[in-house]
């Protein structure tokens, strides 16, 4: 048996067409597009009149527990002026968890996420132990509570599994970050009984390797990481380049940048995706672009942060897919970010569309591309695009939607891209399933009210003056 969802329009092969229909099968799998009026018995039709339907947002780079620090750093006088004090706030944050409240936290950003249409999540998860630095019986307990929030709110998971060794490079370790250490040896043991669990043609669950940076993963160690992982065939994920100051400590500790050293070690390659990649050269993104390396840029994190500006050009003009992540969770809105790679370049340079015609594709296209088709690929799954055979992930924004109001179907993605308000998008399917309904998720007020809850509890006590 079959489902056909019938909407207004329908956004395939780049451009909205009426009269169509999503095949849905019972594996949750795209079984194609036919007209509208072709269903029969004992096909399901679920009808979506007034409504455009698109693919799925794909996040490929988030810290759900961050959720909690959302308006409580925005001080200098508890978090400072910059992302290293920042990160005070963040220690905060994680030492006051207990697992069910890591479930919580994560339900949360979870529902956020899904009710903003993305489908996908990429969970680059580094809370491993407990808040004295010990580890759990399963070393592997947080991880799945993180993985059964995302079943429960209904979204795809690809937990990014972290490996974080040390503090940096010269450094002693830092208390704060007692929760995200391991050895080498306990990593790899780690992610092996993890991957044991988790089976690689999950519809549901799927799981990745994320060494944490290259000041956390000394070079000696990242090699067997990433052989591991490619032995899986497992993407392989890592900050790079967020901040000048990294830049600067891999420079003492190897005379090379982050970007630089990876690739001159040869373990750059197509399954690999450099998040941030902000301060990295034209050079560097050459280097990544012939590796066929992914780019997974977080804007409205590393605004909040005052990391700088990601030069999105230079690394479209030389063909490198770039994805998309919330990554601190200071704001959950994929349609914020993808247009936030183009309006930091336009503030730099003073001009407009910045990004428009790279190729000869139209800005908004590009802009859409990231959000969902290129996080997809930097995270091993097939999704983020409505074609045969890819996941029957989708949502759908109401065409009566103020904010995109006087639309045409020619120019509705544009509109879409640079104007839609989240609360436009009124379904969400995953895997064939419809987790959202009308604006509606069933766990919406149990989630909000446990994590209300967890909120008032992290925050009793207001962290003092930055580190």
């Amino acid at each position: 048996m079959t489902t056909f969802y019938r909407p207004d329009l329908l956004y395939a092969d780049g451009r909205f067409v009426p009269n169509s229909a999503l095949v849905a099968g019972d594996e949750g799998r795209i079984a194609g597009i036919a007209a509208a009026d072709t269903a029969s018995a004992p096909d399901t039709v679920v009808e979506l009149p007034g409504k455009a339907l698109l693919p799925g947002f794909v996040n490929a780079h988030s810290h759900a527990f961050q959720r909690l620090i959302r308006g409580k750093s925005e001080s200098r006088a508890t978090s400072g002026k910059d992302f290293w004090s920042w990160r005070g706030t963040l220690y905060h944050a994680a030492a006051a968890l207990r697992p069910q409240e890591v479930y919580d936290a994560a339900r949360m950003a979870f529902l956020e996420m899904a009710l903003a249409g993305t489908t996908t999540v990429g969970e680059f998860h580094y809370l491993h132990n407990a808040p004295d630095g010990r580890p759990y019986d399963d070393p592997n307990l947080l991880g799945k509570e993180v993985i059964a929030a995302a079943q429960s709110v209904g979204i795809r998971i690809v937990l990014l599994r972290t490996a974080y060794l040390r503090s940096g490079f010269e450094l002693p370790p830092d208390a704060g970050q007692r929760r995200f250490f391991e050895t080498l040896p306990g990593y790899l043991a780690n992610v092996e009984a993890l991957a044991g669990e988790v089976a690689a043609d999950s519809a549901q669950v799927r799981m990745g390797v994320a060494p944490h940076s290259i000041r956390a993963v000394p070079l000696e160690a990242l090699r067997p990481i990433a052989a591991w992982a490619r032995d899986r065939q497992l993407p392989l994920h890592m900050h790079m380049a967020e901040q000048v100051a990294e830049n600067e400590a891999c420079l003492r500790e190897y005379g090379r940048t982050p970007v630089e050293l990876v690739g001159g070690a040869g373990l750059l390659g197509p399954d690999w995706t450099a998040v941030h990649a902000t301060h990295t050269t034209a050079e560097e993104i050459a280097m990544l672009a012939e590796a066929g390396a992914t780019i997974c840029a977080c804007p409205t994190t590393e605004r909040n942060l005052g990391d700088g500006v990601f030069a999105a050009d230079q690394a479209m003009m030389r063909g490198v897919r770039i994805a998309l992540g919330s990554d601190s969770q200071a704001q959950i809105d994929p349609l914020e970010d993808a247009r936030e790679l183009d309006y930091h370049l336009r503030l730099l340079r003073q001009q407009r569309a910045i990004l428009d015609q790279i190729g000869g594709e139209p800005l908004a296209a590009r802009l859409f591309d990231c959000a969902t088709v290129h996080g997809a690929r930097a995270l091993g799954v097939q999704a983020g695009e409505l074609r045969r055979g890819a996941a029957a992930d989708f949502f759908t924004v109401d065409r009566r939607d103020l904010s995109i109001a006087g639309h045409a179907a020619d120019d509705l993605l544009a509109l879409i891209v640079f104007g839609l308000d989240r609360t436009a998008i009124r379904d969400v399917c995953v895997n064939g399933r419809l987790i959202v309904r009308d604006g509606r998720h069933a766990l919406a007020e149990e989630i909000a009210g446990r994590y209300a809850e967890l909120h008032a509890k992290v925050w009793a006590e207001t962290p003092g003056a930055a580190r």
